[in-house]
């Protein structure tokens, strides 16, 4: 069997595993990735305080206004730190209190980061970013092309410094095997069009 059958078949199984079950929002499945993963809105989070549960709050969103709400603290700010350094912060607000609060942020549910699909696919829309992701695995997620997809056309629309930036994906060149760094990562607010 050659490489692009290979390649091609291999999609195939992807997008029929993937059109199986529904998208689920989960928290990044490695340390690195946790412990650099900013928060921002729509992230759900566990703020758990050792041995003070009226402290402890479960569940929590991350509000449109980047912050949270806690018992007695009120607001306080949780897009764009990390939960490490939520914690601390917490830890040093939270003194005001306990007298040595331990604090523990978990992230339950990423789901800030987010890209999006459209055009001729069988699932357009909005999907979670919840790890690293290529541009044929968005392709997986999102149920595979329909019959109209023009599969040499399509691009990805990036936003970054305030400008959009075109970025043309050739599917059928990707799965081939000429254009294997075609097969892009996709970045947070990613828009991937399939005309």
């Amino acid at each position: 069997m050659s490489c692009g059958r290979l390649v091609a078949v291999m999609m195939m199984v992807l997008m029929l595993a993937s059109s199986a079950g529904k998208t689920v929002f989960a928290a990044p499945k490695g340390k690195d990735e946790e412990k650099n993963y900013t928060l921002g809105y729509g992230d759900v989070i566990d703020v758990l305080v050792w041995k003070e549960p009226d402290f402890t709050v479960e569940n929590i969103v991350v509000r449109l206004d980047g912050k949270i709400t806690l018992p007695l603290v009120n607001d306080i700010r949780a897009q764009g730190q990390t939960p490490r350094q939520l914690k601390a912060h917490l830890e040093i607000v939270l003194r005001k209190y306990i007298e040595s609060p331990v604090v523990t942020v978990l992230l339950k549910e990423a789901r800030s980061r987010r890209f999006y699909i459209l055009g001729e696919i069988a699932q357009t829309g909005e999907y979670a970013l919840t790890k690293e992701l290529t541009v044929l695995q968005a392709f997986a997620l999102a149920g595979g092309f329909t019959e109209w997809a023009r599969k040499k056309e399509i691009f990805v629309l990036r936003r970054g410094e305030g400008k959009d930036t075109v970025i043309p994906v050739n599917y059928l060149d990707i799965i081939s095997g000429k254009d294997l760094k075609g097969n892009l990562v996709i970045q947070a607010d990613d828009t991937i069009v399939v005309p």
